[in-house]
């Protein structure tokens, strides 16, 4: 009788656990809506800041609320739709002084691990892969008015250009990148809990 309720027991655990891995959802990010965003700032001098983007760019995600540290991402980012607004400063971007876009024509990330906060992964930039941290914040996740379900993010991080192997010196107060990440993802697979 014991070893009867023991296996229940187990059955019941192991069927539990099944039940919460397949919460777990996956999401891509709502390309055709422009709802997702790659942005980055540098100093200008130390006078002022320049913005730019990236215009062409990819991914999924997946999340699960009450799992975050599940969550995996993978981004992929085309290095020839940077935009800073300015003609010829992106063609100067897209040369070999910085981004060498013929050479390495695609920026990728991907998740290492992430605590509910700061999501750790490797950023591969001018052909460099580094790890990289990036702070987290949730905005928001529920049905849309299509029928769908997403989820949105916005990451920040921050790291020198000489440490992906882009030598160009432009001072001092020029030598960090401030990137933002910001995604609604579109669930195409899995169960969210209600």
């Amino acid at each position: 009788m014991k070893l009867k309720t023991i296996a229940t027991s187990f059955l019941a655990l192991g069927l539990l656990a099944g039940t919460v891995s397949a919460q777990a959802a996956d999401y891509a990010f709502d390309k055709k809506g422009a709802h997702q965003f790659v942005q980055f700032r540098v100093q200008h001098l130390g006078y002022s800041w320049l913005y730019g983007r990236f215009n062409d760019f990819d991914g999924n995600f997946s999340y699960d609320a009450e799992q975050p540290e599940k969550a995996k991402v993978s981004v992929k980012i085309d290095t020839s739709s940077v935009d800073t607004n300015h003609a010829e400063r992106d063609k100067h971007i897209r040369s070999d002084d910085f981004l060498n876009v013929d050479k390495f024509p695609e920026a990728t990330f991907t998740s290492t691990s992430f605590d509910g906060k700061t999501l750790k992964g490797d950023l591969t930039l001018h052909g460099v892969t580094k790890p990289v941290d990036i702070a987290i914040e949730k905005i928001g996740e529920g049905e849309d008015p299509w029928g769908g379900y997403r989820a949105g993010f916005e990451g920040r991080t921050t790291f020198k250009m000489a440490d992906f192997g882009i030598k160009k010196d432009l001072g001092p107060k020029s030598a960090d990148v401030e990137m933002i990440l910001s995604v609604e993802g579109v669930r195409t697979k899995g169960e969210v809990k209600k």
